[in-house]
């Protein structure tokens, strides 16, 4: 009989808030801390993409380093000396998320985030309030808060109305704060689609199609993966956004079910959200070895024929 076995790692030290713990080599730090039960908070990161350091809320003290660093990109080393409870820390991280709330609207974030901003003392109107989302590269750089009109005046930006465009996920980009995971799970990481990425500089940074083209026009197969990991609401099905618009939305009340797609014989695992006995979502387990939270069109967004009863 034939026994395979997985990668063998040495474990190296690591001292986490005071306690001595042994994790394997190579590992990052923010994966040292999730094991050992470490509340660490992030927004970029997602268990199924390559690290993608961008919201830089997960930053911790390492003893020796000039700076923090962050923890879902940095590798542990023997004898790391790692401090995530410091006034420096918690500093960083109220800032962070503190910038975050005044750039976007963080309402529709998971309950771990809304958790975490009442953690750090989050003022989200600190820095003012909300500023208006890039409008397809229409805003005059000169003053980032304001367009330019057809006659040459400038106005207010008003935040960008909500994008349905197709009937299956909407684009609200008031929600956006640029975490790169849809761009990362349409491109190299899932789909290899790339019907998606960041488009513009500075303030006029934006997520966008291909050429900024219309989405039922791009490469997009809608597969729904870059809703899958959008960690603030800007990405969601069309059955979420009515049910929200409407007041219906009952997350309190959802349960979760898993089952295996019918549509074909690979065995994909779904997660049928329900709310009200209707299926609202589907998702699927990111540490499921066959989809790694990843899906087609069929997996996510093909359950309507269950709910079709007959007249």
């Amino acid at each position: 009989m034939t026994v395979m076995l997985g990668e063998i790692r040495r474990l190296v030290t690591v001292t986490l808030d005071g306690v001595e713990v042994r994790v394997p080599e190579g590992a990052t730090i923010l994966d040292a801390l999730r094991a050992h039960g470490v509340d660490t908070p992030t927004l970029c990161w997602a268990p199924n993409l390559t690290p993608i350091n961008a919201c830089r809320v997960c930053m911790v003290d390492v003893e020796g380093s000039r700076v923090l660093v962050p923890s879902c990109a940095r590798a542990v080393e023997d004898g790391m000396v790692v401090r995530t409870d410091s006034e420096k820390v918690q500093h960083s991280r109220r800032m962070v998320l503190e910038l975050l709330a005044s750039s976007a609207d963080m309402s529709q974030t998971d309950p771990d985030v809304q958790r975490w901003m009442t953690k750090y003392g989050v003022d989200a109107g600190r820095y003012g309030p909300p500023a208006p989302p890039a409008a397809d590269g229409e805003r005059d750089r000169r003053h980032p808060g304001h367009h330019q009109e057809p006659d040459g005046s400038t106005a207010a930006n008003v935040a960008q109305p909500v994008k349905v465009d197709n009937d299956l996920y909407v684009r609200d980009y008031g929600r956006c704060i640029m975490c790169y995971k849809c761009v990362k799970a349409c491109g190299t990481d899932a789909q290899f689609t790339f019907a998606i990425s960041a488009a513009g500089r500075g303030f006029d940074t934006r997520i966008a199609t291909e050429y900024n083209t219309e989405l039922p026009d791009s490469a997009c197969v809608y597969c729904g993966n870059c809703v899958g990991v959008c960690p603030t609401g800007a990405l969601k099905s069309v059955s979420e956004h009515e049910l929200r618009e409407s007041g219906e939305w009952d997350e309190e009340n959802e349960t979760v079910t898993t089952t295996i797609c019918s549509f074909c014989g690979v065995g994909c695992n779904l997660e049928l959200h329900v709310q009200h006995n209707k299926i609202v979502n589907v998702t699927s387990p990111s540490d499921h070895s066959v989809t790694h939270g990843h899906l087609c069109i069929k997996g996510r967004f093909g359950f309507q024929h269950v709910q079709n009863l007959p007249d």
